[in-house]
């Protein structure tokens, strides 16, 4: 095991989970989401495999909940049948079986674009199908990120507390923010070393990358892509809760900040999911509304964003057809990505996905055996058919959740986790090299799924929740 510099990072934050409880110290965890390129130790012996600030930290959340009494009941309560914590698994069932089993049946029938660093030494080529460290690593990480959910399902299913959940979100909109404006700046000004400290995971760190002569904002983050992706959650969070939430000034703030990062990032697959999430939007908030008189500021933040959006495409058309920079930078980012190395590769890896899909009688060839750049190409190549079936299944019961005669507080909070997940899930649909969706993902999708049943709870049983204080250790239900 390797420490490394932003150990102590991880270190820290674990302590403040333990003296406060995993609960009301969430915002903790959730500050070390944006440190994406943090390493809290790297693992030579597993081919250099990373465990990162938040999946360490999501560990101790797990540990602190366990050793508590009842704390093994109350997470096994996450799993209960219909509930998305079942089909999550089922599903994760599917993958061990995927990882260990599949690539040794079906070895030497199809080749495969490998996930593993022995495997790409030479450069990410076609190789044969065979058990690699790839297999286990995946595995490991997926499995990680399916116990945050597990974590954070039980904490707020047992104490449905919507502030503690803001809190949460916001520290980690801000920190995302910080960062990005951070590695901008400090480059500006030549002391491009200033964020090395917290990029210590075993990936490729792209921090010298620019587009168009503009330096690409990375923030905590390996990688633009990566950043953008989060960015967007962020955002979707933010504007779901400020149309259909209380009115907040926290929210306004929060979304703006989101916002600007968003754009700032340069990541094409971010911005056309913005694009697709904003038309999604746009049309379940309308058709939510058509039986029910539109509130004042949904239809005045509507039709806001529609004037915006005239507006700006009437600005981005005149600056692309005059201004050399900005046409430099929209070709580069959106419209002729496709035609570029890098996206004439990623296209051949979709390919080969869905053709490891087929070669292997349609079960997979392994988590962890396939690189992709669709989620969805991922997820067919790797697990299959019935591994992406639960895959959906899960998804649709996380979208499904209902959280019954809760209060609007606790409705729109519910909501803006879906939508911050939705996003989350377009970005990997464009750009996803392997079926798990992350540690985030799954986080914010605990905290959703625990808000929901907590609130159904207290609905049934309002006397005795009433008097439960908001601490972070779970009480039994």
């Amino acid at each position: 095991m390797q420490i490394v510099p932003s150990t102590f990072i991880a270190l820290l934050a674990i302590v403040v989970l333990a003296m406060r409880g995993p609960q009301r110290a969430l915002w903790a965890y959730f500050a070390l989401i944006p440190f994406g390129a943090a390493a809290a130790f790297n693992l030579p012996a597993l081919g250099g495999a990373t465990i990162g600030l938040k999946e360490l930290a999501s560990v101790a959340i797990l540990a602190l909940i366990f050793l508590t009494p009842g704390g093994p009941n109350r997470l096994a309560g996450a799993l209960r049948p219909g509930q998305p914590g079942f089909w999550l698994l089922l599903l994760m069932l599917y993958a061990i079986f995927s990882a260990l089993f599949l690539p040794v049946v079906f070895r030497g029938e199809t080749e495969v674009f490998a996930i593993s660093r022995s495997a790409n030494e030479k450069g990410i080529i076609a190789i044969p199908l065979r058990p690699t460290t790839g297999n286990i690593t995946q595995l490991f990480y997926m499995t990680l990120a399916a116990l945050a959910f597990m974590s954070l399902s039980t904490l707020f299913r047992a104490n449905p507390d919507t502030r503690i959940a803001l809190v949460a979100v916001a520290t980690a909109t801000s920190v995302n923010f910080a960062l990005g404006w951070i590695d901008v700046l400090s480059a500006a000004v030549g002391l491009d070393m200033l964020l090395d400290p917290i990029r210590t995971a075993n990936y490729a760190i792209l921090a010298e990358h620019r587009m168009a002569g503009l330096k690409r904002m990375i923030g905590g983050f390996p990688e633009a892509s990566a950043f953008g992706a989060f960015s967007l959650g962020m955002f979707a969070f933010w504007l779901q809760y400020w149309v259909t939430g209380p009115r907040s000034r926290l929210a306004g703030i929060m979304l703006l900040m989101s916002a600007i990062v968003l754009l700032r990032s340069t990541s094409s697959g971010a911005y056309v999911a913005t694009v697709v999430f904003l038309v999604g939007f746009a049309m379940t908030t309308g058709l939510s509304r058509t039986r029910a008189r539109v509130p004042r500021r949904l239809a005045m933040a509507m039709f806001g964003l529609v004037l915006a959006l005239w507006g700006a495409s009437l600005v981005l058309f005149a600056a692309y057809e005059l201004v050399d920079p900005v046409t430099a930078f929209f070709d580069r980012a959106v419209f002729d990505k496709l035609e570029t190395d890098s996206g004439v590769e990623r296209m051949s890896w979709n390919a080969q996905a869905f053709r490891n899909f087929v070669d292997t009688k349609l079960l997979g060839a392994g988590i962890g055996s396939v690189r992709a750049s669709n989620w969805l190409l991922a997820a067919l190549g790797s697990l299959g058919l019935i591994g992406t079936a639960l895959y959906l299944t899960f998804l649709a019961a996380l979208g499904r959740m209902p959280v019954g005669p809760a209060d609007p507080a606790t409705a729109a909070t519910v909501g803006a986790f879906k939508a911050a997940c939705a996003a989350l899930f377009l970005n990997a649909l464009l750009t996803g090299a392997t079926p798990n969706l992350g540690v985030t993902f799954f986080s914010l999708a605990g905290v959703c799924v625990g808000l929901a049943r907590g609130a159904q709870i207290a609905a049934r049983t309002p006397r005795r929740t009433a008097h439960r204080p908001a601490t972070g250790t779970p009480h039994a239900l």
